[in-house]
């Protein structure tokens, strides 16, 4: 007989609104039936990414690959002004999907230019964002952990300004480092809203459960920062990317009380499939008979709608 007596998905998770908006237009565009691609994957989900396949929506990671009047997808990440012009001079047609807040920050980043700042960016290197933000500002100096920081020179007027994805506490301790490296210091707060409330969410649940399950991709880092943070309050934490890897009943092994959530890439549905195979797989003798119920369950309790949905109801219609 299993252990698990509990279960429940933690509010407001499921796909995030502006990847959710990049993989909408997408679809709404081979829908109406054109050739449509993305510039690279939109999300870091492999059934969503078979799911755009199936729709003719091919991944490309150059342009060079697109034939000209095709259509082509920017995901949530963004893109730098160049690749943009590219696209534009190689005849394509080009969907803009970038994140309202990306799109904030290219504003943001461009302004601090105009005003003669030198910017320090907070930012995983090699990122599709970062790379895409480093396209406004290229001579921004990029840091990421904090053994970077001492390579931050000491200069009269700097900005920091940061990748939407970062963790806040990261960017409020880079913040007070830089005090101290220069004479004039302006702080553009540029963590996503969405990130923070997930992050808060998260660790909400935590603080209810036994262990917690975060499901997402293997390399998306907010992923791997919702399963840090449950890690530091004491939570127990197990990572994985769907509920074929829930196979050992061992994994929830005197767990009573099981918390559920995900990355931004991770559709809510998923989540509900997370929850069904944990109570077929560890719950008690009386939840395993009704492991579809208190599935759905939790999936109604978890979260509003409109962090529900992945899908346009045209594209669910074609």
């Amino acid at each position: 007989m299993g252990s698990v007596e509990s279960i429940s998905i933690a509010r407001r998770t499921g796909v995030c609104y502006g990847v959710r908006e990049a993989i909408d237009k997408a679809k709404l565009a081979s829908a109406e039936g054109k050739a449509t691609h993305t510039l690279g994957h939109v999300v870091h989900n492999e059934g969503l990414i078979a799911d755009l396949h199936q729709r003719g929506i091919e991944n490309v990671e150059s342009l060079d690959q697109v034939k000209e009047g095709a259509a082509v997808v920017i995901r949530a990440h963004g893109v730098t002004p160049e690749v943009l012009e590219r696209a534009v001079s190689r005849g394509l047609e080009v969907i803009d999907g970038t994140c309202t807040w990306v799109v904030q920050e290219h504003r943001e980043l461009a302004k601090l230019v105009d005003e003669g700042y030198d910017i320090v960016l907070l930012g995983t290197p090699n990122h599709p964002e970062v790379v895409g933000l480093l396209g406004f500002a290229p001579d921004a100096i990029l840091v990421d952990e904090e053994e970077d920081w001492v390579k931050i020179p000491r200069r009269k007027r700097m900005a920091l300004i940061t990748q939407s994805t970062q963790p806040p506490w990261k960017f409020e301790r880079l913040a007070a480092f830089m005090v101290s490296r220069c004479h004039e210091l302006k702080v553009v707060n540029t963590v996503c809203p969405v990130t923070i409330r997930r992050q808060e969410d998260t660790l909400e649940a935590a603080r209810e459960v036994d262990l917690m399950v975060v499901v997402g991709g293997s390399k998306s880092a907010n992923t791997k920062e919702l399963t840090r943070l449950c890690e530091i309050n004491g939570t127990r934490a197990l990572q994985i990317e769907s509920a074929k890897e829930l196979i050992d009943a061992a994994q929830f092994a005197g767990v009573k009380r099981v918390g559920v959530t995900g990355g931004t890439s991770t559709p809510i549905e998923d989540l509900e499939v997370v929850v069904r195979t944990i109570v077929q797989l560890a719950g008690t003798d009386g939840m395993k008979v009704k492991a579809a119920e208190i599935a759905h369950e939790a999936l109604a309790a978890a979260a509003t709608p409109q962090y529900r949905t992945t899908s346009l109801s045209i594209s669910d219609a074609q």
